[in-house]
């Protein structure tokens, strides 16, 4: 129920568009306090007046570039100054990535490492001392790309896979040190985002999934503590059940279904 996360202490990061944007809404009207973190300043102005009138307990914002090694721990400071602790840290914000043959850009994987993975990390590592206190929980918004490799999204895959084993592995942690701190892995598909339609459409025929659902699906599971969240859960459980079985088929239906014709290398 929304009373669960009501006064609840929560940072979004990427919430100034998509998923992160109709995250930060839901939690709004269920008046918890937030802190809000994305590239973009105007945008994230406009969500954060949004989150108010929609009920929020608070709402403020820090814009940046995860990219940058310095703003996860000013976001985590922002926190421990403003609130003296956190309830729920969710980690949704990506670096930019074509839908596109591997170019040989080294450079390029180095960096989305940085953005998609490495301050995911340091948010974390920042916010654990503040959620084993609240006995919290971590919520980290990945893909269905971190479970099967498809073809054109090499350095966004790698990232995502990097996701799950560091996370993956820190729970077992956790739980064998007897620290009440949750975390919840979403493996999400194909949503109706607008960075995704603009990147996918003419490639990937199916219907996305609405990001509004999906961005309530994140905030319950991470309220219940779940291990894992799939949404659109069907389409994304069948996936991962075939991968089990028949990787290989699984890989040759994914390449039959895209419109190869329209990637660019």
């Amino acid at each position: 129920s929304a009373e669960m996360l009501r006064g609840k202490r929560v940072i979004v990061t990427g919430a100034s568009s998509g998923i992160g944007e109709q995250m930060a809404y839901h939690l709004a009207r269920m008046e918890a306090h937030l802190l809000l973190t994305a590239r973009t300043e105007a945008k994230l102005q406009k969500v954060v007046e949004r989150c108010l009138e929609l009920g929020a307990a608070s709402a403020r914002y820090i814009s940046g570039s995860m990219d940058s090694p310095s703003l996860p721990e000013e976001v985590l400071r922002e926190a421990e100054n403003t609130w003296g602790g956190l309830d729920m840290l969710i980690l949704n914000h990506i670096g930019p990535s074509g839908f596109t043959y591997f170019s040989g850009d080294v450079g390029h994987v180095r960096k989305l490492m940085e953005t998609n993975f490495v301050s995911y990390v340091a948010l974390a590592t920042a916010a654990l001392p503040m959620l084993k206190e609240s006995e919290g929980s971590i919520v980290v918004v990945s893909s269905v790309a971190g479970r099967i490799a498809g073809p054109f999204t090499a350095p966004y895959s790698a990232t995502k896979f990097a996701l799950d084993g560091f996370f993956s592995s820190l729970r077992q942690e956790l739980i064998i040190d007897k620290v009440n701190v949750s975390i919840t892995l979403c493996i999400l598909g194909y949503i109706n985002t607008e960075n995704a339609v603009r990147a996918v459409s003419h490639i990937i025929p199916d219907t996305p999934a609405p990001k509004e659902e999906c961005a309530l699906e994140i905030i319950r599971g991470g309220a219940l503590r779940r291990r894992e969240v799939r949404y659109p859960p069907r389409a994304v459980s069948t996936m991962l059940f075939i991968r089990s079985l028949a990787p290989e088929f699984l890989d040759s239906i994914i390449r039959s279904s895209y419109r190869v014709e329209n990637v660019r290398r």
